[in-house]
């Protein structure tokens, strides 16, 4: 099944340089240029992923991030900034995109980022379509229980809701409690490419992580900072 990704930009330059190199990768590709319109594709049809750029017409891309979050925790999405937007990016990472992108890009990191994210849509679906079934790749650390191949995580026998991201995420470094990971290596493990100035796509994960998994977000007991070098899981947090 070829992949279908939904370009909401509004430059037509970006939005067809973007078209040309997805299709070189044999991906399909939508474009809608006014945000509201496009809000309403994300939701009425299917979509692997969406690059939503932040300035647009109708309705910018963090109240579109915002809304598809809330309605379908499961999309991917990757945010397209301007170079200089550091608050808009951080914005759209805390409201729940799994990525970004600052503009100008270069042809092979979009296409990189875009098969980073498609790999984990891939495995998501392949956890769904395997729902119930036996696995042998369940992560237990006391109250806390990751199974890899159903993407279902617990905590003190309560669901929590994760994107695919926060569920790499989780999953990587709880597999290897107390080892400290820098914000590069986590870059490199979990997204799959390491560039110098997107150290904000683990900051805010973590954030949206601890909300999640934490008594106190504030104070966090499982994922826990290391300041000056990174973050380690601490699994004395979710003994019995």
């Amino acid at each position: 099944m070829t992949d279908k990704v939904l370009v909401v930009e509004d430059d037509n330059d970006i939005a067809n340089l973007i078209r040309v190199n997805l299709l070189e990768i044999g991906i399909e590709i939508e474009h809608e240029m006014n945000g509201q319109l496009a809000l309403q594709k994300a939701i009425d049809s299917h979509y692997s992923l969406l690059l939503l750029d932040i300035m647009l017409p109708g309705m910018s891309g963090l109240d579109i991030c915002r809304q598809i979050r809330d309605k379908k925790p499961e999309q991917a999405i990757i945010m397209l900034t301007a170079k200089n937007s550091e608050t808009d990016r951080v914005l759209g990472l805390e409201l729940g995109a799994d990525d970004y992108m600052t503009k100008p890009f270069s042809v092979r990191e979009l296409q990189a980022r875009v098969r980073s994210q498609l790999r984990k849509v891939h495995f998501l679906q392949q956890a769904t379509q395997d729902q119930g079934t036996s696995s042998e790749k369940t992560l237990k650390i006391g109250r806390l229980s990751i199974d890899q191949q159903t993407h279902q995580v617990m905590l003190a026998e309560q669901i929590l809701d994760l994107t695919a991201t926060e569920f790499e995420l989780l999953y990587h470094i709880a597999s290897h409690p107390n080892q400290v990971f820098s914000r590069s290596q986590l870059l490199e493990s979990v997204w799959g490419y390491h560039h110098s100035g997107y150290e904000h796509t683990v900051n805010s994960h973590i954030n949206r992580l601890r909300a999640k998994i934490e008594l106190d977000a504030t104070a966090p007991q499982i994922v826990q900072t290391v300041w000056g070098v990174g973050y380690k899981f601490n699994p004395q947090g979710v003994a019995p």
